[in-house]
């Protein structure tokens, strides 16, 4: 990790907050639409300043719901970087400084976890995002891995897209270093955000890296369950296998048991 980078690209990425967070206060969007291409364009503005080339196989849905794996606090960026969305997050971001108010004035939908029923409230914010135009992303483990498997995904969100009438489509996002950044530095601790790791100090080891790519794939259509919402335990499985599907094929990794966990 490169000390000097990093400390030049935290000043950099702070001149970014304040700069699309000045837009955001000057102009508040007052549309979905115009929320979803504000993140796009300070995300998409983010990756080309810190060098992180993204790759796409497939297409990104213009509506309904996108699942997919999650390893990092990057995936969110990576995501808005690609095209404009709306995402559902936990609602502790909420309470964040600046991120908080950045990611609800972005149309961040929340969910409150470990609360009867938070998914369902949860439904009508993802409905009213796929009523504009808008493609809602949303990540069924629940928590982020160091990416050498899939965690078990959740029914609750993906059964409200279900019965809500979405369209589901699956994806699957990794990371990988093309350049060598010293000894001991790798995707699966320096770029994947888990376990119990402190966050300020992994962004700065992370900023310090170079040659850091990302690879996005989507399925060609979306899917197919077997069963309706009411069987929202089969649905999951079902997505899991979706997802898992786009990383042997895309990635050539078979199924493992993924890494220790870590909420975000």
């Amino acid at each position: 990790m490169n000390f000097f980078r990093a400390a030049w690209r935290s000043v950099w990425m702070v001149g970014m907050f304040v700069r699309f967070g000045a837009e955001l206060a000057l102009t508040r969007p007052s549309t979905r639409k115009a929320r979803a291409a504000w993140l796009h364009r300070f995300c998409a503005s983010a990756m080309r300043g810190l060098g992180i080339e993204i790759s796409v196989a497939g297409s990104f849905p213009e509506r309904g719901a996108v699942i997919s794996n999650h390893l990092s606090y990057l995936d969110i960026v990576v995501f808005a970087a690609v095209h404009p969305c709306v995402f559902v997050s936990k609602a502790e971001i909420k309470k964040w400084p600046v991120v908080g108010w950045m990611t609800t004035m972005s149309g961040t939908v929340y969910v409150e976890r470990g609360h009867g029923g938070s998914a369902m409230r949860a439904r009508a914010g993802m409905q009213a995002a796929v009523d504009a135009g808008l493609p809602v992303v949303f990540f069924p483990e629940g928590t982020t891995s160091n990416g050498s498997g899939l965690l078990k995904f959740h029914s609750g969100l993906l059964a409200q897209a279900i019965d809500g009438g979405a369209p589901v489509t699956a994806a699957c996002l990794r990371y990988e270093l093309g350049e060598d950044n010293g000894p001991g530095v790798s995707v699966a601790d320096d770029v994947c955000y888990w376990g119990d790791r402190n966050m300020l100090g992994h962004v700065f080891t992370f900023l310090g890296l170079h040659g850091v790519s990302a690879k996005v794939r989507f399925a060609e259509r979306p899917m197919e369950f077997s069963s309706d919402a009411l069987h929202r335990k089969q649905a999951a499985v079902e997505a899991r296998a979706a997802v898992a599907a786009l990383r042997t094929n895309t990635f050539g990794e078979g199924e493992q048991v993924a890494g220790e966990m870590h909420h975000f």
